[in-house]
């Protein structure tokens, strides 16, 4: 039985998964880059390491949940990571939405020392990570990832996989390709309900009762309307994903031209108005006023 449980990487997502592994009785073990941003899950009760190694050298599985591909590069392959110490019969498990490519990367090297990894990214943003019922999309053996399914039910309701390695993956850039969606539906609803002079509230709740509805339209359109921009899910974040998912596409030579455009409005938000780190629902501040001053003006 799994009891001990190493986790790197405590930001938005991360903090509640680990919060919910302890509360399932788990031990965990958790590193991030700037240990201050780590405080909320030491004091829910989890230990401090100062490397991923440290982590990886104390834990039976070790879950990583990082930012970017590169920083997945670095938690496994750099001079401190997981792999300078693996020993047989640990599993790893990356959560990041990352390339599908590097998943089968490091299976490929996990296979070589004798350990196990699945990759399992996730959907349901903050509030599905506060309340444990994540949708978990996972990658690798069968046989692991029945192992692993109590740990990932502590933290998900919506738990499958997909094929092997890299499957986890491409299923999550399935899902980003789904979001980028309802997440330009969502914005130029609202700009048009505006513009139109719509009550946009009572917009929002119709739209929302009707044929429309989606995830995105419920969880993001309310924090639009009261001016709550805070990250669910970094809109940086949100921008490497639909890239990765472009790339992935225009190597199985297919054109997605909507999710290309939505690459380009996201790329505004973030690299040009430098609102990288708002939530992905700041997309609306393309059309809208940032302040309720400026849009009085």
């Amino acid at each position: 039985m799994v009891e001990k449980i190493g986790f790197i990487g405590t930001g938005v997502m991360g903090t509640s998964m680990i919060k919910n592994l302890l509360k399932a009785n788990y031990q965990v073990t958790v590193y991030n880059r700037t240990q201050a941003h780590a405080q909320a899950a030491i004091d829910a009760g989890a230990t401090w390491a100062y490397t991923p190694a440290a982590v990886t050298r104390v834990s039976d599985v070790i879950i990583t949940m990082v930012g970017f591909p590169q920083d997945v590069e670095e938690v496994y392959f750099g001079k401190h990571g997981i792999f300078s110490v693996v020993k047989s019969g640990q599993t790893l498990i990356d959560m990041t939405t990352s390339k599908p490519s590097l998943a089968k990367k490091i299976f490929a090297t996990a296979v070589r020392k004798g350990i196990n990894s699945l990759d399992a990214p996730v959907s349901g943003g903050d509030i599905g990570a506060q309340k444990g019922e994540l949708t978990i999309m996972v990658g690798g053996s069968q046989g692991v990832f029945a192992k692993m399914l109590p740990i990932f039910h502590a933290m998900g309701k919506d738990v499958n996989i997909f094929g092997g390695a890299g499957s986890g993956q491409s299923t999550k850039m399935a899902n980003q390709i789904m979001i980028a969606g309802t997440m330009t539906g969502l914005t130029e609803m609202l700009v048009y309900a505006k513009k139109a002079n719509l009550d946009v509230e009572k917009v929002l709740k119709t739209v929302g009762g009707g044929s429309a509805t989606n995830w995105s339209l419920s969880n993001y359109g309310p924090r639009i309307l009261a001016g709550d921009y805070t990250p669910g899910f970094f809109a940086k974040h949100f921008l490497k994903d639909l890239r990765i998912a472009l790339d992935e596409a225009k190597a199985m030579d297919l054109d997605l031209p909507a999710t290309q455009r939505a690459e380009e409005l996201y790329q505004q938000l973030v690299e040009v108005k430098k609102l990288g780190d708002d939530g992905t629902q700041a997309l609306v501040k393309l059309w809208w006023p940032e302040t309720k001053d400026e849009e009085n003006k």
